[in-house]
C-alpha cells in the first residue's frame, strides 16, 4: 500500500525555510503585510511550506530500488531540494507550477480511492473533479489561504473579526476577480488615454484613480491645516505662509523657499502639582529626533526664568556625546519632574489629571523636508509660524460633529482589558486617541469615501466591483490612521513615525508624532496608496479567487462533514494578542468610510468579542480563571468542528507560538478533547530579527507547526508502561535531529515538547498505574523534564564530557537548573508560573527555606511575579559563595564557578586560597564553563548560552583554563584535584 503520510509529518528543511522567512520580513513592495496591519501574520514562505507539506505525500520523493533506510535518506534529500526552491519569496512561477502539479497528482490518487473510479489531473483542472479543499478557520491577515490559493487549491477562509474579513476580501477575492482590465467599464467616468477616451486599467488603476479623487477632495477641504513653512535658510525673497498649496491645480507644488512639514512632534503636559509652582510639566519620555551615523539631533528643554512653560531648542552634533545633554532623560514609568521646581508629577497624579480632562499637549518641533534635498529638517516649535492652525481645526471638527456619527465616540473596554493601557489616563473613547487635526482629516476622508462609493457604483455598473474599490479606499484610510493617531512613537534611528499597535498592545505614549497625511513621507497618503496599488498588482497575478471568504465563528462551521482535504490554521494564542481590542482602532473608521457598503459587517458598535477565542477577562465579565476556561471551551469547539469537516486520514496543521506551558496545555487539551492526535511539530523562524518582542529573549523566535490527525477510537494509555518509554524515544530522536538543523534554546525545548505530545495524544485518556488520569499540564511538565535531561546529555557530548568520569548529567540540581535556564532562556525573565514549571522539570524549588530564590546564596532573583537568574557579577563578591556547608556538603558547582569568575576579574590573587578551601570538582566545572560559553561548541554553531559580562568572563576563563585553574590548583592543593573532597 502506498505511504500516504504527508511530507509535513516526516521532514521539512526548516533551517532553510526559516532563513527565507526572516528575509521575507524585510521585503515591502507588493507584500500583503503592506496592505493592512494584522497581528501575528505568518511569512508567506512558511505558509507555503505548510500547505505543500500537508498535501503532498512522502512517497513522491522516495526512490525505488533502495533499502528502507536509504530510501528514507534519499527521500528527505530530494524533498529538501524541492521545498527549498519552492519556499523562496516571492517564488519562481515554474517551481510553483510544479508544486501545483504535485498537489493535484496526489489529490487525484486520493479521489480515485475515495470514489472508486479513476480521476486524473486533467479532470481536476477542467472542473470535472474538485480541487483539494483547504480551510483556514482563523484566517486573520490571509497568509495561509493566500498560499493555498497560489498552490492551486480550492480555498475557504473564515474569521470572526470584520476588519480581518475586509483584509481577506482584498487579499483573496477582489484582486483575483477584478485585477485585470474591465472592458465593460470603458466609457465610464475615469482616467483618460492619449486620445481623451475614458478607459479603465485593472483594479489597481481604478483604486488609484478614485483614491486620488478622494484625496483631492479632502485636500480642498482641509489642506490649509498642513500648510508649508518658510525655510529659515532660504536666501531668496521671503514669501508668506502658503495655505493654498493643496489646490487641485497645484497639488504637489511647494513654493520656493518653503519646507514641507511631514510630522509634528508633541508632548503631553500637566500642571505641576506643587501649588506654589503650577507650571506646565512636559511628560515626554525622550527628545531624540535623529540617531544616525554622524548625525545626532535632539531637542533640548529650556525652562526660562519667570515663565510657566518650557520651550525647546533643536541641537545637532556629529556624535552622541557632543550633544552635552541626555535626550533620553525624560519621564520614567510615567513619573515626570517639573523643570521649574523639581516636583515629581507621579503616575497616579498624571492619571487623575488625564481622567479629569486636564492633560493637554504642547508642540515641540516640526519635521520637514526641503524640495530636491535628502534628509530631514528639524524646526523647534517656537521657530514655526502658525503651525497648528487650532481655530481652523476646531471649526472643521465641529462641522463633522454636526453630522451624527462621523467621529468615533465609541468607548474602549474598561481598564484592565487585554492589550490596552490607555484608559487609566483618560483616553476612554476612540475619539480621544486622535488630535483634532487627525480627526478632521480622517472624518473628512471617511465622509468623502462614503459619498464617492455611490458614484463608483453608478460608473462601474457593478455592485461587487464598487464594493471592491470602496474596500481598498477604506484600507487606505486605515493605513493612514495606523500612524495618524496620537499614540505612536517617533523612531529616531529611521526618522519616521511608528504604529502604536503593531506590537500587539496599545500603551500610553508621552511624546508622539502627528504625521502630515499630505507630506509625502512614511505614513502619508501617497506612500500608503503606492503600497496598496503594488499589493493589488502582485495579488492579481493569481487568477483564481478563493472559493469562499466568510465571516463567522470557528465554533460553528457551515460546511458538511468530511468535506476538507486539509485544515491549516493559525489560531489565537491564549492571551497573546487581543485582536478585537486592537482592531477597534481601525473598525471605527471602516464603519464610517465603507460601513454603508458592507452593512452586514459593521452594524455593531465595536468588533465582536463574546465569541472571540482570546483569554481576556473583560470579554466575559469575569476573572482570569473563567477567561481561561471559556477560551478552552471555544478552542475545543473550534477543533471539534475542524475534526467534523476534515476527511478521514487528512491533516490538521496548526501554527502555534505561545511560549508558556499553560498556553500549550490549553491548546493540547482542546486538540485531544476534539479527537485529534498530534503526529509532528516543526519550529519555523517566522519573525523579523528586529521585531519588538524579540527584545525579550524568552519569546520564541519560532512558530511551531503542529500536525495532527483525527484519532481512531478512544483507547486509554498507561503512562509508565507505554507513554513514558515512547516519549523518551521520540524526544531523543527529535533533539538529535533539530540540534543538527541548528535549532536551539527555547525553540528546541518547545519543538521537542510538541513532538513528545504524539505519545500522549494518541490516547483519549492517559493514566498512571494507580488509575489517576494524567492531565495535559502535568504531562507537559514531565515532557519538559525528559527534554531537558536529553538536552543536557547532548550538551555534555558537545563539550566532550562523554569520555569523562564527570559529565553534565551528574551535576548537582542547582547547576543543572542554571545551565538549562541559560540554554533555554538566556538572560530573560520568566513569569512565575512558567519558572515554577521549569524548576519542577529540573528537580529544584524556587521558594521555601532551601529554594533557589532564598537565603544569602540565592541563585534566582524574584521581582513581583517574575523570576530571573543572577550572574556572577551579582553573586561572586560573597566570600562564602562556593564554600562547603557547615555539615561538609559541597556547594553547588555554579556557586564555585561564579566565585571563581569574580575572583578572576577582580581579585586574581585570591584564586589559590579559594580553590584550596572550596575544593570544587574542577574537571566538571570546566565542562560547565564550556557549556555556558557556547561559541566553542561546534565551531560557534550552538551560539552563546550565557550573555553579557558573564559570557565575556566565561570566554576568558575557558581560553585560559590551565593558567587560571589547573596550574593554580596544583600549586595550591597538590596534584590536580578533580573530585569532591575525600574524608580521611
Amino acid at each position: 500500500m502506498t505511504d500516504d503520510r504527508r511530507l509535513i509529518e516526516d521532514y521539512l528543511p526548516i533551517e532553510k525555510i526559516s532563513a527565507e522567512a526572516s528575509r521575507e520580513k524585510s521585503v515591502r513592495k507588493g507584500h500583503i503585510s503592506t496592505l493592512h496591519l494584522w497581528w501575528a501574520r505568518r511569512p508567506l514562505v512558511a505558509c507555503r511550506a505548510a500547505v505543500y507539506g500537508a498535501l503532498v505525500p512522502v512517497s513522491r520523493f522516495v526512490p525505488n530500488g533502495a533499502s528502507d533506510e536509504k530510501k528514507k535518506s534519499l527521500g528527505r534529500a530530494n524533498a529538501a531540494k524541492f521545498v527549498e526552491r519552492l519556499c523562496l519569496y516571492p517564488g519562481n512561477p515554474s517551481v510553483i507550477a510544479e508544486a501545483q502539479q504535485h498537489i493535484l497528482e496526489a489529490h487525484a490518487v486520493r479521489l480515485t480511492q475515495e470514489i472508486g473510479r479513476t480521476v486524473t489531473v486533467e479532470d481536476i483542472v477542467e472542473g470535472r473533479a474538485p480541487r483539494p479543499k483547504v480551510l483556514d478557520m482563523f484566517a486573520g491577515g490571509g497568509a495561509i489561504p493566500l498560499e493555498a490559493l497560489r498552490l492551486g487549491c480550492e480555498v475557504y477562509a473564515l474569521d470572526l473579526n470584520p476588519v480581518a474579513h475586509i483584509i481577506e476580501l482584498c487579499t483573496l477575492v477582489y484582486p483575483q476577480k477584478h485585477g485585470k482590465p474591465d472592458p465593460s467599464a470603458s466609457g465610464m467616468t475615469g482616467p483618460k488615454n492619449a486620445k481623451g477616451e475614458t478607459t479603465w486599467g485593472g483594479l489597481a488603476e481604478e483604486v488609484r484613480y478614485w483614491g486620488n479623487w478622494v484625496l483631492k477632495q479632502v485636500k480642498t477641504e482641509i489642506g490649509d491645516l498642513y500648510h508649508t513653512i518658510p525655510d529659515p535658510e532660504f536666501k531668496g525673497k521671503k514669501t508668506a505662509v502658503q495655505a493654498d498649496w493643496l489646490n487641485e491645480d497645484s497639488a504637489n507644488d511647494i513654493p520656493p523657499g518653503h519646507l514641507m512639514p511631514i510630522a509634528y512632534l508633541w508632548t503631553r503636559i500637566v500642571k505641576c502639582k506643587n501649588p506654589h509652582c503650577r507650571a506646565t510639566v512636559p511628560l515626554l519620555r525622550q527628545t531624540w529626533l535623529c540617531k544616525r551615523q554622524r548625525r545626532y539631533v535632539a531637542l533640548k528643554i529650556v525652562a526660562p526664568k519667570g515663565k510657566k512653560q518650557v520651550r525647546f531648542e533643536v541641537v545637532e552634533a556629529r556624535s552622541e556625546g557632543a550633544l552635552s545633554f541626555d535626550p533620553a532623560a525624560g519621564s520614567k514609568g510615567g513619573n515626570s519632574t517639573c523643570p521649574f521646581c523639581g516636583t515629581v508629577a507621579d503616575t497616579d497624579y498624571v492619571k487623575v489629571e488625564g481622567c479629569a480632562g486636564r492633560m493637554d499637549t504642547q508642540l515641540m518641533a516640526v519635521v520637514c523636508t526641503r524640495p530636491g534635498k535628502q534628509g530631514k529638517v528639524y524646526l523647534a516649535a517656537n521657530d514655526v509660524v502658525d503651525a497648528a492652525s487650532e481655530k481652523r481645526t476646531a471649526e472643521l471638527v465641529a462641522r463633522l460633529d454636526a453630522s451624527p456619527g462621523m467621529l468615533p465616540n465609541e468607548l474602549l473596554p474598561g481598564a484592565g482589558a487585554l492589550g490596552l493601557r490607555i484608559q487609566a489616563y483618560g483616553i476612554k473613547s476612540w475619539r480621544r486617541a486622535f488630535t483634532g487635526r487627525q480627526l478632521a482629516f480622517a472624518g473628512t476622508f471617511a465622509a468623502t469615501v462614503r459619498d464617492v462609493s455611490k458614484r463608483i457604483k453608478v460608473n462601474t455598473g457593478s455592485t461587487e466591483r464598487s464594493r471592491a474599490v470602496a474596500a481598498y479606499l477604506g484600507l487606505i484610510l486605515d493605513k493612514i490612521v495606523d500612524r495618524g493617531n496620537a499614540l505612536g512613537r517617533w523612531y529616531a534611528a529611521g526618522e519616521k513615525a511608528q504604529s502604536p499597535v503593531s506590537g500587539g498592545r496599545l500603551a500610553m505614549t508621552w511624546d508622539f508624532p502627528e504625521v502630515n497625511p499630505f507630506g509625502g513621507a512614511s505614513g502619508s497618503s501617497d506612500k500608503v496608496s503606492n503600497y496598496i496599488e503594488d499589493c493589488i498588482h502582485t495579488l492579481s497575478e493569481i487568477t483564481r479567487p478563493a472559493k469562499m471568504v466568510t465571516r463567522g465563528s470557528a465554533t460553528a462551521l457551515n460546511w458538511d462533514n468530511s468535506s476538507f482535504d486539509a485544515v491549516i490554521t493559525d489560531p489565537p494564542y491564549y492571551d497573546n494578542v487581543p485582536y478585537s481590542n486592537l482592531s477597534d482602532l481601525f473598525y471605527v473608521w471602516l464603519k464610517r468610510s465603507i460601513g454603508e457598503m458592507f452593512p452586514e459587517h459593521f452594524a455593531s458598535e465595536v468588533t465582536p468579542r463574546k465569541s472571540e477565542a482570546v483569554a481576556d477577562p473583560m470579554n466575559f465579565g469575569s476573572g482570569q480563571a473563567d477567561a481561561r476556561r471559556i477560551y478552552e471551551e471555544l478552542m475545543a469547539k473550534a477543533f471539534s468542528e475542524a475534526a467534523r469537516v476534515l476527511k478521514p486520514n487528512c491533516p490538521l496543521a496548526c501554527v502555534y507560538a505561545h511560549k508558556t506551558t499553560l498556553g500549550w496545555a490549553t491548546l493540547i487539551d482542546a486538540l485531544r478533547h476534539a479527537g485529534f492526535s498530534v503526529h509532528e511539530a516543526w519550529p519555523m523562524d517566522t519573525e523579523a530579527p528586529n521585531r519588538e518582542r524579540a527584545q525579550d529573549s524568552a519569546a520564541l523566535a519560532s512558530s511551531i507547526t503542529i500536525v495532527a490527525h483525527k484519532r481512531d477510537g478512544a483507547a486509554t494509555g498507561k503512562y509508565e508502561e507505554t507513554v513514558r518509554p515512547e516519549l523518551e524515544q521520540i524526544v531523543r530522536e527529535r533533539v538529535g535531529t533539530l540540534w543538527e538543523m541548528g535549532i536551539s534554546g527555547a525553540d528546541l525545548v518547545i519543538a521537542c515538547v510538541g513532538a513528545g505530545l504524539r505519545a500522549f495524544t494518541r490516547f483519549a485518556r492517559v493514566e498512571y498505574s494507580n488509575g489517576e488520569e494524567v492531565p495535559a499540564e502535568r504531562f507537559l511538565t514531565e515532557v519538559e523534564m525528559v527534554v531537558l535531561e536529553t538536552i543536557l546529555a547532548r550538551l555534555s557530548k558537545e563539550v566532550g564530557a562523554n569520555g569523562s568520569k564527570y559529565g553534565l548529567a551528574g551535576l548537582d540540581a542547582a547547576t543543572r537548573f542554571y545551565v538549562l535556564w541559560r540554554y533555554t532562556y538566556k538572560a530573560a525573565d520568566l513569569d512565575a508560573g512558567e519558572a515554577i514549571i521549569f524548576a519542577n522539570g529540573t528537580h529544584v524549588e524556587l521558594e521555601g527555606a532551601h529554594g533557589l530564590s532564598s537565603g544569602t546564596r540565592a541563585l534566582v532573583a524574584k521581582n513581583k511575579s517574575k523570576y530571573r537568574l543572577m550572574d556572577y557579577t551579582e553573586r561572586g563578591d560573597a566570600a562564602a559563595l562556593g564554600m562547603p556547608s557547615e555539615d561538609g556538603q559541597p556547594a553547588p558547582l555554579v556557586d564555585a564557578l561564579h566565585r571563581l569568575l569574580w575572583l578572576m576579574e577582580r581579585h586574581p590573587s585570591g584564586i589559590p586560597d579559594f580553590l584550596r578551601d572550596a575544593r570544587p570538582n574542577t574537571e566538571q566545572m570546566r565542562l560547565v564553563a564550556q557549556a555556558l560559553a557556547g561559541p566553542a561548541l561546534k565551531g560557534g554553531e550552538l551560539g552563546e548560552v550565557a550573555t553579557g559580562s558573564e559570557l565575556a568572563a566565561l570566554t576568558k576563563l575557558t581560553a585560559n583554563w590551565r593558567s587560571v585553574v589547573e596550574d593554580v590548583a596544583e600549586a595550591a592543593v597538590g596534584p590536580l584535584f578533580r573530585g569532591p573532597r575525600q574524608s580521611k
